[in-house]
């Protein structure tokens, strides 16, 4: 047997105390911060980044129709101990006046109110039961787990809904074979009136196993046709209103908790108050547009809306709130959003008013579905044809919307181009001038060029002739130089000759002018002297100024000689 897990979550107010024990998880794994994180993940990122009054819309549209009452929380153990001070409901200190006067006045030593204390604690109400304010959740997994397979389902189990008849005596009698293995019950009562909801904390899965098979379905008594309707709890949460407890939460689908699946006899809920009336009234419309056709009203908050063949406020609702069940008001069909169909079809029994499931047979049934299929499908032919003419109506002002942006676009485009084409004939005109002004020049260039390359092939000519001549002229001009060193050394030899022919003469005259000065007779022994030269050895080859020398000699002997 397949059995699916529930959360159970405490929307609480903002100025209620917290339950003390009430929070639990199945993973004891998870730490409490991972606990609130995966609680709260989905809320937080819904209201993140928005203003305290956008805040308040959200949760108000969440709650929808919903009222926060009082709910009051038994908690009942298999060995319950004696409260302490931190268990109890409502301590209260209160002084003696009699101890004040005696503090005031002088002491007295000998009185027995001495050894009393200051302050007497004593405990108001019943210390195992708590009052707390607001609204109660019921969320579905949506995993199955099998009573044979070995894994983790949940240490605690739920008893939905137990007659208010049964008192918590008659309670703990039917729970007796189990309180050994019971650490705690809670005993929830709410304001839904003739039941109460019972959280049972077993010491182990296995305890809890061997309850739910032994437990479920089974009658609480004899006398009452109410049976024990068991599911394992997951997660039991205490949250505040303010911190997003009503919004919906990831992988998890809110339940109905509601008795008019069950009674019709709770006026204070918006569900069983619609559904007495179900002929039209001026309550009964849809709270967005109105309309008092095709009406659906939320059995988790009591949100009424028009189906969707009107204009889907229904299903609007179930998008943003994310609220699965929703109960036809004119024939008390219950739909499914999440699995898009109907849950059941539900009928009030004229007899103890109480919530059957519709039957029918005969021809009257038949008319009835022919006429309900019927209706059905000029509900859907209505809203396809409806949709259609707005979806193609939408299209048109598309496309007209499209188009005209496309021709204002396409203007803009031709009215730059032309501005664009006429900037360019401009430019094409002062490109023309540019051109033909360029072409004057380059012919002007190229002649010139022309000229150049003449003048520079002359030039070229005339290097050339250059070239030659420098180097015939460096010939000559080696060979003058040849002639002026051989000229030169030819003069060099001509003036020594010339300086020794000199010195020979200025001899002669220095000696014929001494020679002149003498006396008579020195004179003419002078001129009967005689001179013996030695001859000197032959030179090999005796050069010109040589023989000038032995011909000056050989002048001056004759000369001296002659005289």
């Amino acid at each position: 047997m397949s059995v699916s897990l529930v959360v159970i979550r405490l929307e609480l107010a903002d100025q209620s105390l917290m339950p003390q024990g009430f929070q639990y998880c199945a993973d004891e794994e998870m730490s409490e911060e991972e606990m609130r994180e995966k609680a709260l993940g989905s809320a937080k990122i819904a209201l993140a980044g928005k203003t305290e009054l956008e805040k308040a819309a959200v949760l108000h549209q969440h709650i929808g129709s919903r009222a926060m009452s009082d709910m009051v929380i038994e908690t009942l153990t298999s060995s319950p101990d004696a409260p302490d001070e931190k268990e109890a409901d409502h301590p209260t200190n209160v002084e003696s006046s009699s101890l004040k006067e005696q503090t005031v006045g002088a002491p007295v030593p000998d009185s027995p109110s001495k050894q009393l204390p200051d302050q007497i604690s004593f405990y108001s109400g019943n210390p195992s039961v708590e009052i707390v304010h607001g609204i109660m959740h019921l969320y579905k997994t949506n995993k199955m787990t099998s009573l044979t397979e070995d894994v983790r389902r949940s240490a605690m189990l739920c008893v939905l809904t137990v007659p208010t008849t049964m008192t918590s005596h008659d309670l703990m009698k039917f729970v007796a074979p189990f309180n050994d293995v019971m650490e705690h019950m809670k005993i929830i009562r709410d304001s839904t009136p003739n039941q109460y909801m019972v959280l049972i904390k077993f010491s182990t899965q296995a305890d809890a196993d061997s309850f739910y098979t032994a437990c479920n379905g089974r009658q609480f008594n004899s006398i009452e046709d109410a049976v024990c309707q068991l599911v394992y709890v997951e997660r039991a949460e205490v949250i505040k209103s303010e911190e997003g407890a009503s919004l919906p939460v990831m992988d998890l689908t809110e339940l109905p908790k509601c008795t008019c699946l069950l009674r019709w006899e709770d006026a204070s809920c918006p569900v069983c108050r619609y559904c007495q009336t179900p002929e039209p009234v001026e309550e009964n419309k849809c709270f967005e547009c109105g309309v008092q056709e095709n009406l659906w009203i939320c059995l988790i908050c009591g949100h009424i809306g028009c189906g969707r063949y009107v204009s889907r406020h229904a299903y609007k609702h179930f998008e943003e709130t994310q609220h699965t069940y929703a109960m036809q008001l004119t024939n008390h069909r219950v739909w499914d959003y999440a699995g898009d169909n109907y849950v059941h079809r539900l009928v009030a029994s004229k007899t103890d008013g109480k919530m059957v499931q519709y039957e029918c047979e005969g021809d009257s049934c038949q008319d009835e579905k022919i006429d309900a299929l019927q209706l059905e499908y000029s509900y859907l032919l209505t809203s396809q044809l409806e949709s259609q003419r707005i979806y193609w109506e939408n299209k048109i002002v598309h496309l007209e919307k499209e188009t005209a942006e496309e021709i204002n676009n396409m203007k803009a485009k031709f009215k730059e181009t032309i501005e664009k084409c006429d900037n360019l004939e401009l430019r094409l005109n002062e490109l023309t001038k540019e051109k033909q002004s360029m072409e004057k020049k380059c012919t002007q260039l190229n002649s010139k060029v022309a000229k150049l390359g003449q003048e520079l092939r002359e030039e070229q000519e005339m290097n050339r002739c250059l070239r030659a001549n420098q180097l015939q002229l460096q010939t000559q001009l080696q060979e003058e130089e040849r002639r002026g060193r051989e000229a030169a050394s030819q003069k060099d030899v001509q003036i020594a000759e010339l300086q020794e022919q000199l010195r020979d003469i200025m001899f002669y005259l220095e000696t014929q002018q001494q020679i002149n000065q003498m006396p008579a007779d020195a004179r003419q022994e002078i001129q009967e002297g005689q001179i013996n030269i030695a001859s000197a050895p032959a030179p090999p080859q005796p050069g010109p100024s040589a023989a000038g020398s032995s011909k000056l000699v050989g002048r001056k002997g004759r000369a001296k000689r002659g005289k």
